[in-house]
């Protein structure tokens, strides 16, 4: 008796399950089209199995595990952004996308059947042990990778403060496999930073799009803008792996007053949006250039898609990872959670960036700083270099000259410039820019017949 009510619960636990999927396969009309019938066959199929395993396997199973791994089977054959989540991963989900969670710092996804970093999140142990876009995780703490979910991934980086976790890497540049062993820590919840490059031109890095995103960026806008002319942007968005897209909306919004920024397109109709932007009450026309690399995905790419289109920035770097679909969180009655992916979405110019990522306007790679003992020596020898030269008349020649002593920030910035081609390059380039805006090409002149 015991064992019947207990197959009867597990019935009706099937059935409500399989109704709320046929819901949303159907769009949740609650109208079951045509071709359902199909899965009503299957359905009985499963039941009969969940029954023999319940009867006669050798050892009693929980239901519910069994019913869960079944749903992450079934989830795991749609694409590598979409799973199932228990309720404990489900309410990690929620922590992370307020900014705040404990692991060690890496975006990772799934490209070409292999568990991929997306990117290291800028001031995370990942990032500090010099793990890379592009490496391609193949063991954690010496498990095999091949067979494991993305959300079964997560969960085995993720951990306690202060615990390690040892990661296994593929690199393309390397000869060998790769072991990091990295110390987990809290996540810092800063995604925007801001510097003065120079007196006039500002640089913000947004390393993730988090809930205040949208809101940080418009405090660090206002330091840069205070008290002085900006005469330009740099706004770096490499290695930035994404998140919320509402954040990449108000972001792009920040800069543009008119067009259109994103679109998506789903399945159903519901999906279906297009997002333009609105008239700023902070005037800002001076020139913007957007960084991105391999790194720079999903939120990252539609912010650099929306002012790349609109002609309101010129984006500097190299080709982005690619990631344009969309992915709706659906909670479900147990409190466990479902990440579905709803929806493609499209530039202003209705490029679909799934898979091909945006190109740059201006390709230029990232070149690695030389180390120290790897620099040649210098090409060209100055005066002051000459054996008995002349000191300046300002300096004493008892004494070194007094060099000033530099903040933080300025050592940020000073490190900045000195081991990053690529914003050494768009600097230069938001440095002549209203040199070349005033030039004017002279026509050629026509002769009278």
């Amino acid at each position: 008796m015991a064992f019947r009510n207990k197959r009867i619960i597990i019935d009706i636990l099937l059935i409500s399950l399989l109704m709320a999927g046929i819901l949303l396969i159907n769009g949740g009309s609650g109208h079951v089209k045509a071709g359902t019938g199909d899965i009503y066959k299957n359905i009985e199929v499963f039941t009969e199995v969940l029954r023999q395993i319940e009867k006669n396997y050798v050892e009693p199973q929980d239901p519910q595990k069994m019913i869960y791994g079944a749903i992450k089977g079934m989830i795991q054959n749609l694409d590598p952004h979409s799973s199932f989540m228990t309720k404990e991963e489900h309410q990690d989900l929620l922590i992370e996308t307020k900014g705040s969670f404990s692991g060690v710092g890496i975006e990772i996804s799934v490209r070409d059947n292999v568990l991929t970093v997306v990117s290291p999140i800028e001031g995370t142990p990942a990032y500090a042990a010099g793990i890379q876009a592009g490496d391609k995780i193949v063991r954690i703490d010496d498990k095999s990778t091949n067979d494991m979910t993305l959300t079964d991934a997560v969960k085995s980086i993720r951990g306690k403060k202060g615990t390690k976790v040892k990661l296994t890497v593929i690199r393309e540049a390397a000869d060998k496999p790769l072991d990091f062993t990295i110390t987990r820590d809290v996540i810092p919840l800063k995604s925007v930073r801001n510097y003065l490059l120079d007196p006039e031109i500002g640089y913000v890095r947004i390393s993730t799009f988090q809930s205040n995103t949208s809101r940080d960026l418009n405090v660090a806008l206002e330091k840069l803008e205070t008290g002085r002319d900006l005469k330009g942007l740099i706004l770096d968005l490499r290695n930035n792996p994404g998140g919320l897209l509402s954040q990449a909306i108000e972001v792009s919004d920040v800069f543009l007053d008119s067009g259109l920024i994103v679109s998506t397109k789903g399945r159903n109709s519901s999906q279906d949006m297009e997002v333009s932007a609105h008239q700023n009450k902070t005037g800002r026309d001076y020139p913007i250039i957007v960084m991105v690399n391999g790194g720079s995905a999903s939120a990252s790419e539609i912010v650099a898609g929306a002012l790349q289109d609109n002609k309101r920035a010129l984006t500097l770097g190299s080709q982005t990872f690619g990631k344009g679909s969309v992915q709706t969180i659906l909670p479900l009655s147990d409190g466990s959670g479902l990440r579905l992916t709803t929806a493609k979405y499209y530039t202003p110019s209705g490029r679909s960036i799934q898979a091909s990522g945006i190109t740059p306007d201006i390709e230029i790679e990232f070149v690695p700083p030389v180390q120290e003992e790897e620099k040649e020596s210098p090409q060209f020898m100055r005066e002051k270099d000459l054996k008995g030269h002349m000191l300046n008349d300002t300096t004493d020649a008892t004494k070194e000259p007094k060099k000033e002593k530099e903040d933080e920030t300025s050592l940020r910035v000073k490190m900045l410039l000195e081991r990053d081609n690529q914003v050494r390059h768009a600097l230069q380039l938001l440095k002549t820019w209203d040199i070349f805006s005033k030039m004017k090409p002279e026509l050629p002149a026509v002769a009278d017949n």
